[in-house]
């Protein structure tokens, strides 16, 4: 896989075909191309599917507003939470929730976050992404 090159201040994501999963194309400062859907909020992000995401900082993250990552014939099984410019600390309690609920969950940076996915996603991993705008 290439690495993103660097476009306008965003950053191209090389991707699986569009037109059989949900891809992240690009991100950038306060936006997301997710397939040919561009996105200017946080977001969840399947394979099947992308849902606005009510939530700014990575310390509101909780079960309750993830539930859209369960639904449907294969449910993610691993979380990929993109928290802005840089990785937060999720406290075990949480983590321990969100394992309880069916979720592993791998914290990083929202550039990281959208690459990860995109790679998971091409290997057909039931893999999700919670994106925070950068």
């Amino acid at each position: 896989m290439k690495p993103p090159r660097r476009v306008d201040d965003e950053n191209v994501l090389p991707a699986p075909d569009p037109a059989q999963v949900q891809v992240i194309r690009t991100y950038g400062p306060g936006r997301f191309v997710i397939s040919e859907r561009e996105w200017r909020e946080p977001v969840l992000v399947t394979p099947v599917g992308s849902v606005g995401w009510g939530v700014t900082r990575a310390e509101q993250v909780a079960v309750a507003n993830l539930g859209f990552l369960r639904e449907g014939e294969a449910p993610a099984e691993l979380l990929v939470l993109g928290c802005g410019a840089r990785a937060v600390f999720i406290p075990p309690p949480l983590r321990a929730e969100l394992k309880a609920f069916g979720l592993a969950l791998e914290v990083v940076d929202t550039g990281s976050a959208c690459r990860i996915y995109n790679v998971l996603v091409s290997e057909g991993r039931r893999v999700a992404a919670a994106l925070i705008p950068l």
